[in-house]
């Protein structure tokens, strides 16, 4: 029989790449790894790796093994949320990944309402970049995640990850109030504020730009958008601001509708939607969003 646990492994070494990577996921030894596959080897009677210098591959039978592991698991991950069902109270610890405007905003409440609704869950809450959130939802390191992407860089399919809407927002070229710009052609040979290089923002900004014949030219490189209208309104250039990152009129700056929108979904495992934990996250960020977004018509609230 093989075992649920060996499976995870030898799915997570076809994702990560290297022993030593699942290693440091799990908080093993790469020692323990290279055993509990070994093992693994042992328990499906065929090899299924091979070694290539310092590195391992998958041999054919390894291949396909993989690919049955993946619904191996989401099928586990479905026989525990269906007995976790049976009771009638979500209990237990949840860990939530939200990026820095949800959690000012969309998440407080929630909390709220989950500590009220559902005192036997533990909440725990991550602030983290997007790009970070679907490694964290596979290696089980969150239960939830708030994942967002742009039109101008639509989310990668994964299959190991289900997710449903939350909202939709607008994106504007933030500058200040005297700044002589008032298109984003405009914004071509001025200073731009951008995110760290890697994160989904730097590469919105970026992406939207080359969009409109330029490349922008950063004098900042700043991740926290309070601290971005702030460089803004000191006049230290120009940024690209989400309707989140702007929940009270801003003085001194002047927003400028931008090409493109955001796009937040919950994201949890595949297999997990009816966790009654995962299920009662799902429902308070629905219900606080219709809140937070009720008075703010350019807000786009899913059901």
């Amino acid at each position: 029989m093989l075992d649920g646990r060996r499976l995870r492994l030898l799915s997570d070494l076809d994702r990560l790449g290297t022993i030593a990577a699942v290693a440091a996921v799990h908080a093993y030894t790469p020692s323990a790894v290279s055993q509990q596959l070994a093992v693994l080897e042992r328990e499906a009677g065929v090899a299924l790796l091979r070694r290539s210098g310092r590195r391992v591959e998958f041999t054919a039978a390894g291949r396909v093994l993989v690919r049955h592991a993946a619904t191996v698991l989401i099928a586990l991950e479905e026989a525990t949320a269906a007995v976790a069902a049976v009771r009638s109270e979500p209990a237990g610890p949840i860990r939530i990944g939200a990026h820095p405007t949800a959690v000012r905003t969309v998440l407080p409440t929630a909390l709220v309402s989950l500590g009220r609704d559902h005192p036997g869950l533990d909440l725990s809450v991550s602030e983290l970049d997007p790009v970070t959130v679907p490694g964290a939802l596979r290696d089980r390191r969150l239960d939830v995640g708030l994942l967002h992407d742009y039109d101008v860089v639509p989310a990668v399919t994964d299959p190991s990850l289900e997710s449903v809407p939350l909202l939709h927002e607008a994106v504007y070229l933030a500058v200040a109030a005297d700044a002589p710009v008032t298109t984003l052609a405009d914004a071509h040979d001025t200073a731009w504020i951008l995110a760290s290089p890697g994160t989904l923002c730097h590469d919105v900004a970026v992406r939207v730009c080359r969009g409109a014949g330029f490349t922008p030219r950063a004098r900042h490189h700043v991740d926290d958008f309070a601290a971005v209208l702030a460089l803004v309104r000191a006049g230290q250039g120009v940024a690209l601001v989400p309707e989140l990152a702007v929940i009270a009129p801003e003085t001194g700056v002047r927003l400028i509708a931008a090409p493109t929108r955001r796009r937040t979904r919950i994201g949890y495992r595949r297999g997990a939607a009816e966790m009654p934990a995962v299920a009662a996250v799902v429902t308070a960020l629905h219900a606080s969003a219709r809140m937070f977004a009720a008075g703010r018509p350019w807000l786009s609230c899913s059901p």
